[in-house]
């Protein structure tokens, strides 16, 4: 109390990150932690206790996103972010109930046999005012809520409903990929919720392919290790998304029991103008032939990246070039 210049709680907040860092030493163990803090300031950030403490909490999540040990000041864009998160909240869980979401479906290309091998389903939100939302735009937020477990079997059984239609409708030798973010690859129930699914739509475990971002195999490798040998028991392929772009260890990447690795689109975006993308891209073919995996290019769209990959023997391809998602 008393403060005259909010810089005053700065120097108290440098002071409490200082020694809260400090090691702690509990029997034989050398512990620490990592303090995020949230400074609200009376009367400007509120006048009373309650809404003062809220509006610190909502700045010390800000704290946490820039990495923890971290202040930060409560300021009136984070109450909007805030409300705005919180609406997003309640219309993505509105649009799982009003059949909003749908699917979109992109073609891979099996280069040596020249035909449609696979399309990976991609979820759209069609939101009644915003229009079609793209998955980077909500499914972090997802994650974020726990929603993404409800909205993960939406898309599993959705995925799986429409393989067993175009199965019916004499469409065969088609394989399905699904996205599994880290949360689901984490959940107890998703080997009983896979194995469920294939029974109810009559489809093999063969027929699917579930696709982990290298970052999700890399947040509990032993955990990941665990639950895709036990995917992996059902017959289901198992890809690396965006491989390249996280911080992966080699070690584990060997012991998971994949299948096929996915070239960035970042990377193949430039490799006809840029030596190290265009480096990066024939190692990591290189390497995955090495290890006895599939790779997959995606982000393809002209043709001297198509021209460059078939050159470097890389197994299938999905871009632009040959079809952007469709419904």
């Amino acid at each position: 109390t008393g403060m005259q210049e909010t810089t005053q709680a700065a120097v108290i907040a440098e002071s409490l990150l200082k020694e809260v860092s400090k090691p702690y030493k509990i029997d034989q163990h050398i512990l620490e932690t990592s303090p995020s803090i949230g400074i609200s300031i009376y009367p400007h950030d509120g006048p009373n206790v309650d809404e003062l403490m809220r509006n610190a909490d909502i700045a010390m999540y800000h704290a946490k996103e820039q990495g923890r040990s971290n202040y930060h000041f409560f300021t009136e864009s984070m109450l909007i972010t805030a409300h705005e998160k919180l609406k997003f909240e309640k219309e993505l869980r509105a649009a799982l109930q009003k059949g909003q979401l749908e699917l979109h479906y992109q073609p891979q290309l099996h280069v040596a046999e020249k035909c449609i091998s696979a399309v990976e389903a991609l979820i759209r939100w069609k939101h009644p005012e915003r229009g079609f939302i793209t998955p980077d735009n909500f499914i972090p937020l997802a994650e974020e809520t726990g929603i993404i477990h409800e909205l993960g079997e939406w898309i599993f059984n959705e995925a799986c409903r429409q393989l067993a239609a175009w199965k019916k409708a004499g469409i065969d030798n088609l394989r399905m990929s699904i996205n599994l973010s880290v949360k689901q690859l984490h959940s107890k129930d998703l080997v009983k919720i896979i194995s469920t699914t294939l029974a109810n739509h009559n489809l093999s475990g063969s027929e699917l392919e579930l696709e982990i971002t290298e970052t999700a195999a890399m947040n509990n490798p032993e955990l990941a290790v665990q639950q895709l040998a036990s995917i992996r028991e059902l017959g289901l392929g198992l890809a690396i998304d965006d491989f390249g772009t996280g911080y992966s260890s080699l070690a584990y990447l060997k012991r998971l029991p994949i299948q096929t690795l996915k070239l960035d689109k970042d990377f193949v975006r430039d490799i006809e103008h840029d030596q190290n993308d265009l480096e990066i891209s024939t190692a990591t073919i290189g390497l995955a032939h090495s290890l006895g995996l599939k790779i997959v290019a995606e982000g393809v769209e002209t043709e001297g990246q198509f021209e460059f990959l078939v050159a470097h023997q890389c197994d299938y391809l999905q871009g632009y070039l040959f079809s952007k998602p469709l419904p």
